[in-house]
């Protein structure tokens, strides 16, 4: 792989803060209340999920201007869980793609698909993590 761009952060566990390098990012994280915690402030799993719905969203767009198809008005949602697996913890993920009327059905599902192919965190997770794909 050639690198175009590196992201770099650091934190101190779930209850601290996460920074970036380069200061666009500075967060408060701890634990949710569903894990022991106060919820005052966000947690890795959250970041995860907007991370990859982001990612997701631009790699339909790439298929669909591919296309010469209109997404603009699409929006993907991913819900991270976290629970307890044979190891210790583990992550399932659901990728909820609203489409608009025009893509209803198979084309819209063939399109959601191609991107899951192609999206760069659907592909770092493929094989390790579960990911659902729900086209509404």
């Amino acid at each position: 792989m050639e690198a175009i761009y590196t992201a770099a952060a650091t934190a101190n566990g779930r209850d601290g803060r996460a920074v970036s390098t380069d200061g666009q990012l500075d967060l408060a994280l701890a634990l949710p209340p569903a894990l022991g915690g106060d919820g005052k402030g966000t947690n890795p799993e959250q970041l995860f999920a907007a991370g990859y719905a982001a990612c997701f969203s631009s790699a339909l767009a790439m298929i669909a201007r591919g296309e010469k198809i209109d997404v603009s008005e699409v929006s993907v949602t991913a819900e991270v869980t976290v629970g307890k697996d044979e190891v210790g913890f583990g992550l399932d993920v659901a990728l909820r793609v609203e489409l608009p009327e025009g893509l209803a059905g198979e084309p819209g599902e063939k399109l959601v698909e191609r991107a899951h192919q192609v999206c760069p965190y659907s592909r770092a997770v493929r094989g390790n993590v579960p990911v659902t794909l729900i086209v509404e």
